[in-house]
């Protein structure tokens, strides 16, 4: 089973962790849709039980003084990640940030560096980014919620 995590903002990204909460792989959402596709496609392993997998789709909506353009490329971006988890039947929950920033223990206040810090130290090996920041973090989220709701209070041994 894997875990993913789905920053659907502009300078996104998907992020999958496995069951002990190492990381698997990333994907950035500045990719092509095509790009974003075949890599979900070939880390699920979809149409090979994918819909064992669980996400944590970002609850998103337009910003104050956010331009109509931006806009429109935010909730495209949205919808793509919406409509990729449902077509694979990868099962998800959209959270706002606040909450699963909350529960992750790294509300930002608008500083990038914060969520940035926060992958980091739990992700050590691996390049952490501001565009994969977030999705490893709601990956991360993913998981805990899912052990929780499972009974493991939020171990790895799901």
């Amino acid at each position: 089973m894997l875990f993913l995590g789905v920053d659907p903002g502009k300078s996104g990204a998907i992020a999958a962790i496995d069951e002990a909460g190492r990381f698997v792989g990333c994907v950035k959402l500045k990719e092509t849709e095509q790009d974003i596709w075949t890599w979900v496609l070939k880390t699920c392993g979809v149409g090979n039980g994918s819909a064992g997998h669980f996400a944590a789709l970002e609850r998103v909506s337009a910003m104050p003084r956010q331009g109509v353009a931006s806009t429109f490329k935010f909730g495209q971006s949205y919808g793509f990640c919406r409509g990729m988890l449902t077509a694979n039947r990868i099962s998800f929950e959209e959270v706002s940030p606040v909450k699963w920033m909350t529960v992750m223990r790294c509300r930002t206040g608008g500083d990038k560096n914060i969520t940035k810090a926060a992958a980091q130290r739990m992700f050590p090996a691996v390049k952490i980014t501001h565009a994969n920041a977030d999705a490893l973090l709601l990956a991360e989220y993913a998981r805990r919620l899912w052990n929780e709701r499972s009974g493991n209070g939020g171990r790895g041994d799901a």
